[in-house]
């Protein structure tokens, strides 16, 4: 069974989608402080579709592009996290050509966006319960 392209990814998928070793994964956290995928107990990590983007930018500068770790620590710390991603975006809209346009930028109103945010937390507030139930037993 396929995950959508919305489901989190455990370290092995990740890894297979992106590439790499898991051992790799793990030890770009720790050279690299924007990646932080979700950690459940015992340390098991989920990455969000917004960190596989990431990952596969990281990869393509290290491995294809040549950059140092450094060099990509200096680039997060000059452009920022959202260069990143949307140098990422791009270059997977380049490789696929049925990909969908880019959306614009948002224009909502900060207590538009902030009224959304809470509300998208409260239902992943309300998810978190259930997988925890789950988990549970009950």
């Amino acid at each position: 069974m396929t995950k959508g392209p919305e489901a989190f990814r455990t370290i092995s998928e990740a890894s297979d989608e992106i590439g790499v070793a898991q051992h790799v994964l793990r030890f770009w956290e720790t050279r690299f402080s924007f990646i932080r995928p979700l950690k459940r107990a015992g340390g098991r990590r989920f990455y969000r579709p917004g960190d596989i983007v990431v990952l596969s930018t990281i990869r393509r500068l290290l491995h294809d592009e040549g950059y140092t770790i450094k060099g990509v620590q200096k680039l997060h710390r000059d452009q920022g996290l959202k260069s990143l991603a949307r140098e990422a975006s791009e270059a997977i809209a380049q490789a696929t050509p049925t990909a969908p346009p880019a959306e614009p930028p948002a224009t909502a109103q900060p207590a538009d966006r902030r009224a959304g945010l809470e509300a998208t937390l409260t239902e992943l507030e309300a998810a978190k319960r259930r997988l925890d139930a789950l988990l549970q037993g009950g």
